[in-house]
């Protein structure tokens, strides 16, 4: 018996689904397979303080040690993040119906978009949780060189005999490629687009009875996402080049129902140093929300027709 189906869930939707949402983060923190996951992504990161391979030669010098670094790490939480959120989501459902969780739980009764919900928000507790950890030992991995880097040019700089104009050039572009709020704001974007792909799980599991089908399937959509925005020409372009109604509707409905992965490219100016601007981020939150609730609800129909 899981802890849940020893708590009352009436009250209003909001309770339940935080109630759901609560239980669903420890019992994911109870699956000790993710722990794996996340010690790797932690020494991904970590690793970064030491001047491994990867941060040796010309091309790694001064400001692209930084990039090297930022590179590495935002990486690494992405790959973590989207794994975790697929797997974790995928293996809900079939493990509620396997302990019979929830029968009890639809039993009391619990309206099935609250559990949905609370589902899904447990998981991106966890995922928020994991982000957050290694946002924090990223951004003092990147506190740390970027010092030291700047200490090392600027005692170049000095012993070059250059002019304070340019000296305080360099310092300005080195510390454009130090923690800043566009790094943070490159960490919700993976934030966003994990959310995106759990909420996507979560859509596919409602029909699917196997966590393995819902997890290929899941990562196969993920593959195609980054190449949505090429549908999207289709669709814009497809009059002009003699394509009929058929291929433009197609097109326009996958460029809909499919995200476009590809507007999270924007994480690769902040590694270069480039800053994220409001309108950038304030984009890639509201289509991360669109397609976290297009998909929960998609699920809800089918999960509501299922009889349990």
């Amino acid at each position: 018996m899981t802890a849940i189906q020893h708590q009352p869930l009436q009250g209003s939707h909001f309770r339940r689904i935080l109630v759901i949402a609560a239980n669903t983060f420890t019992q994911l923190v109870r699956m000790k397979v993710f722990y794996f996951m996340g010690i790797f992504a932690v020494i991904a990161i970590a690793s970064n303080f030491f001047d491994l391979p990867q941060h040796e030669g010309p091309e790694s010098v001064g400001s692209n040690v930084l990039r090297s670094i930022k590179s590495w790490s935002l990486g690494a939480m992405t790959l973590f993040s989207v794994v975790l959120s697929v797997v974790a989501t995928a293996l809900l459902l079939p493990k509620d119906v396997e302990d019979r969780t929830l029968y009890t739980i639809l039993a009391k009764p619990v309206p099935r978009f609250d559990y949905l919900a609370g589902k899904l928000t447990g998981v991106l507790m966890l995922v928020f949780v994991s982000l957050l950890v290694m946002d924090l030992l990223m951004t003092a991995v990147l506190h740390i060189r970027t010092g030291m880097v700047v200490e090392q040019q600027m005692e170049m700089a000095r012993a070059m005999g250059w002019p304070p104009e340019a000296i305080d050039s360099l310092r300005a572009e080195t510390l454009a490629n130090g923690p800043n709020l566009s790094l943070q704001g490159a960490v919700l974007a993976v934030f966003l687009r994990a959310s995106i792909m759990a909420s996507l799980a979560l859509l596919i599991s409602t029909f699917s009875t196997s966590t393995l089908f819902t997890t290929i399937v899941s990562f196969l959509v993920y593959f195609i996402g980054h190449f949505q925005a090429d549908a999207r020409d289709v669709w814009l372009h497809a009059g002009q080049e003699g394509e009929g109604v058929f291929a433009r509707l197609a097109a326009l409905l996958f460029s809909l129902i499919l995200p476009d992965f590809q507007l999270f490219n924007v994480i690769d100016a902040v590694i270069e140093g480039q800053a994220m601007s409001l309108i950038a981020l304030g984009k890639l939150t509201l289509v991360g929300l669109y397609y976290a609730v297009f998909f929960t609800f998609a699920s809800w129909f089918i999960f509501a027709d299922k009889e349990f």
